[in-house]
């Protein structure tokens, strides 16, 4: 037992001493600070340093280590460390003046633990805080509003708000700034904190008369850098004080007025100004000792606005003029005052209006009652003497009624043009009588004068003529439209009766087609119209009204029969005897785009409704049959193969461009005859079947006829050419572009030679054809030119042996033939001169012949100036040229000209 107690007292002796080394070490590790600095307002995953090179630490083992960052009196997140790298960043921006909001420390920082598990080790840090200048000074107050009277003094001081800037140090505010003024500045100065305190000092005395509000702007602005400032609005109201008196635009006024004005007419309105304001620019009038009691009786003057108005009678016989003497006195605590005099003259009036009397009127007549007939006689009349009492009539309006002054004071009233109830039915005349007063006096009587309506209008329809479109099939007794007509008149001289003027067509009255309604001029169809058999109507209806005598009046009506579908195409071709199947048969041999057969379809509608369109409805190959859809041609796309069947069903529909349309149906039976096979059998000693043969065995076949059958054909015109030969006595002399010679010989692709130039200018070999054209006439007769031809493939040389081609041509005399005229042809053959080249040592000859190697011609290009002479050229192949052992042959053409 004993043994036990001491072991295990040993064991708890290792533990303590074991804790306490570990406490050792710790607080060993903890008493050592690692201090970093940064700037305020870092940005998200900035790092601050690399704790794991500054600790001492491996960044692998640290990976697998748990790291804790632990900061002192600060609830929010913004620092940690990536295990990865070892690294502190920041995980959220740092604000100097949240961490610190103290103004007077001059330095910030935050305390924090790195605390690194298994085993267990803790770092004190501390993190200095740099302050930036990222705040503005700004005012508490953004506007100050302040009262100053304009009779301060100037030195007077106003004390202003202060700016506050967040941050510290040099970053704080500096200095104040007021915008420009003469009348105030400002004065800084300085707390026992450091604050800066401003005040606004007056300098100019104020004078609100000339400027009653100053705007102001104070400016703040810190030590930073850059510098950031803040504003705040100063307005200045000057308060008004009673240094000026009450002032009238003029001293004295002058007013006309005329005699009888009514009372509480204005007769002027006073106005005195106050620079001042407030009770100090309120002003009261009133009349002085100076106006007379009469006067004031006649007169009164608002004291609050200034206004004279009349109160009493104002007559010009009593008083011809009146004065007033003014005052304005305002409301100040010292009041000031001001005077001005108003004189109003009377004028004299015209006070009594003249009188109007209609003696004799009639207020009722006939809108045809004649020009000239008196309506009513006026009497006037004025109580007023002289230039006053001189009183005149008249009508001031524009109205077809005259006034005759019949004596000084009686006036008639007269019609003075053709009067139309329509379209006036009554005049209110107004007749105005005015006096020579100055100004004039007037009255004025209106009398109505009504018209009695007559029958002098007939009915009016809107339109002259009627365009009514009808469509066919419409059923009996529909309503085809209203034709109203239109009469001015009254009562029964506008009772309109309406009816169709007779007339008949292919003997059928208009009154068995159509019907119209007496009353309203409803027209109405009384039968059924088809347009294929009538497609128009033209008629007059006439309408009469009731008066006495009755008038009337028609119009043209066109009743045009729209179409419609009702008619089914109808096929004509091909012609089908029985039912609607037709049967055709057609070469198996048909080549492809053949004509097999046409489908024509007729429709006795109208154009539109009319236009037939061609489909297949049904066709037993598609591939094999194409249909025309506008003229209905149906023909093979390609040729029958063996296997195509001997019998084609195809349906075509024909179909109109109505709505909706209507259509009709062929069904035609094609079937094949095998009329190429069955010769190709009977050639043959063994019957073969059509079907055993292949596409490609049958195109041999017809390629070797089609070959076989070419060179036969070539073979014979080649033996006809030769045999043929020219008459020289019986043909006529060569003109311009006249064949001289033409024979199958070498001439053709070969090249025409001579010695002489002037050849060319009137010849033209045209080596296609082998023919020889004179290009111009020969000049003399006699002549001769000789041309000689070579193939393309060799030239001329001393050692050619090759077979050349000559042709001589003499000019006939004169007298039986005719010189060569210019492009006249000369000679033409089939021979190589064709597709060669002229060979000339003479350039005179190129500016008389022309050859044209194509078409084996030689063309005269000019009139030949000589008789006799003789022009020799050669043709050689264009492959070749002239060398000294060429061996290829040659054609030579020789050209005379006879005289």
């Amino acid at each position: 037992m004993s043994g036990w107690n001491s072991t295990f007292r040993m064991h708890r002796e290792k533990r303590c001493f074991s804790a306490v080394f570990v406490f050792c070490a710790l607080w060993s590790s903890t008493l050592s600070v690692t201090r970093y600095s940064i700037p305020e307002e870092m940005e998200r995953g900035s790092v601050v340093a690399n704790l794991a090179a500054d600790l001492g630490l491996e960044v692998g083992v640290l990976a697998h280590r748990e790291v804790k960052l632990e900061m002192f009196q600060e609830s929010n997140k913004y620092l940690d460390v990536n295990k990865k790298t070892g690294e502190l960043y920041i995980v959220e921006k740092m604000d100097r003046e949240y961490l610190c909001p103290s103004k007077t420390a001059t330095t910030c920082f935050v305390k924090l633990d790195v605390i690194i598990e298994s085993p267990l080790r803790i770092f004190n840090i501390e993190l200095e805080i740099k302050d930036i200048n990222d705040n503005a000074p700004h005012f508490r107050r953004d506007r100050v509003e302040l009262d100053v009277s304009e009779s301060a003094t100037p030195g007077e001081r106003f004390s202003l708000p202060n700016a506050v800037d967040p941050d510290g140090g040099i970053n704080t505010v500096k200095m104040y700034k007021l915008s420009e003024s003469e009348h105030f500045t400002i004065e800084i100065q300085t707390g026992s904190d450091g604050t800066k305190y401003v005040d606004m000092v007056l300098t100019k005395a104020l004078d609100r008369e000339e400027h009653a509000v100053h705007h102001l702007i104070l400016t703040a602005v810190d030590g930073g850098v850059p510098a950031r400032s803040g504003t705040a609005n100063i307005i200045v109201r000057v308060l008004d004080t009673n240094d000026n008196a009450p002032r009238f635009d003029h001293p004295v006024y002058s007013v006309n007025m005329t005699e009888n004005s009514p009372i509480g007419t204005l007769v002027m309105k006073l106005n005195a100004t106050d620079l001042d304001e407030g009770p100090n620019a309120e002003i009261n009038y009133s009349f002085t000792l100076y106006t007379s009691e009469k006067t004031q009786d006649v007169f009164a003057l608002n004291p609050n606005t200034g206004e004279i108005t009349v109160k009493g009678t104002i007559d010009y016989e009593d008083m011809k003029f009146y004065e007033m003497h003014v005052e304005a006195k305002d409301k100040g605590q010292h009041p000031l005052l001001g005077q001005c005099k108003v004189v109003v003259r009377v004028t004299d009036m015209n006070d009594n209006y003249p009188d109007i009397t209609v003696k004799s009127y009639k207020s009722t007549v006939n809108e045809n009652i004649p020009v000239g007939t008196v309506i009513a006689i006026v009497g006037i009349s004025d109580r007023d003497t002289g230039d006053n009492g001189k009183v005149s009539l008249s009508i001031n309006q524009n109205l077809p009624f005259v006034l005759n002054k019949s004596s000084d004071v009686l006036y008639e009233l007269k019609v003075s043009e053709p009067l139309d109830r329509e379209r006036v039915p009554e005049y209110d005349i107004t007749l105005v009588v005015t006096d020579g007063g100055t100004p004039p006096l007037s009255d004025n009587e209106t009398i109505t004068l009504h018209l009695l309506d007559v029958n002098d209008n007939g009915p009016l329809f809107p339109q002259s003529f009627y365009t009514i479109p009808v469509i066919e099939n419409n059923a009996p007794g529909a309503l085809l439209s209203s034709l109203t007509a239109f009469d001015p008149d009254l009562h029964e001289n506008q009772y309109l009766v309406y009816f169709i003027i007779e007339k008949e067509i292919v003997n059928t009255s208009m009154s068995m087609l159509f019907s119209i309604n007496p009353e309203n001029g409803n027209l109405y169809a009384l039968k059924t119209f088809d347009y294929e058999i009538e497609k128009e109507f033209l008629f007059h209806i006439e309408a009469r009204d009731s008066g006495v005598p009755p008038l009337s009046s028609n119009v043209t009506v066109h009743i045009i029969i729209v179409d419609q579908n009702d008619n089914t195409p109808v096929i004509v071709s091909p012609w089908r005897a029985h039912g609607s199947v037709v049967e055709e048969k057609i070469p198996r041999s048909t080549d492809k785009g053949s004509l097999v057969s046409k489908v024509i379809a007729i429709d006795t509608d109208s154009v539109q409704n009319s236009r037939i369109t061609y489909q297949f409805l049904q066709v037993t190959d598609a591939t094999l049959f194409s249909l025309d859809q506008y003229n209905g041609e149906i023909r093979t796309m390609r040729m029958f193969s063996y296997r195509d069947p001997r019998h084609q069903r195809l349906v075509v529909i024909a179909k109109d461009n109505g709505d909706p349309a209507l259509s009709a149906t062929v069904t035609i039976k094609l079937s094949t005859v095998e009329t190429a096979v069955k010769a190709y059998s009977d050639m043959t000693e063994v019957p073969l079947e059509y079907d055993i043969f292949s596409d490609l065995n049958l195109y041999l076949v017809i390629g070797l006829g089609s070959v076989s059958f070419l060179l036969l054909i070539t073979i014979l015109v080649t033996c006809v050419l030769k045999c043929q030969k020219p008459m020289p006595s019986k043909a006529a002399p060569p003109s311009r572009n006249s064949v001289i010679s033409e024979r199958n010989s070498t001439i053709a692709d070969s090249t025409l030679v001579s010695n002489d130039a002037y050849w060319y200018s009137l010849f033209l070999a045209e080596t296609r054809k082998g023919k020889l054209v004179v290009r111009q006439p020969v000049p003399k007769a006699g002549s001769r030119y000789i041309v000689s031809s070579l193939p393309r493939s060799t030239g001329l040389t001393e050692t050619s042996d090759s077979a050349a081609s000559t042709l001589q041509c003499q000019k006939p005399m004169p007298s039986k033939a005719v010189p060569p005229s210019r492009n006249s042809v000369i000679s033409e053959r089939n021979s190589t001169i064709a597709d060669s080249t002229l060979v000339s040592n003479d350039a005179y000859w190129y500016s008389l012949f022309l050859a044209e190697t194509r078409k084996g011609k030689l063309v005269v290009r000019q009139p030949v100036p000589k008789a006799g002479s003789r022009y020799i050229v050669s043709s050689l192949p264009r492959s070749t040229g002239l060398t000294e052992t060429s061996d290829s042959a040659a054609s030579t053409l020789q050209v005379r000209i006879n005289s």
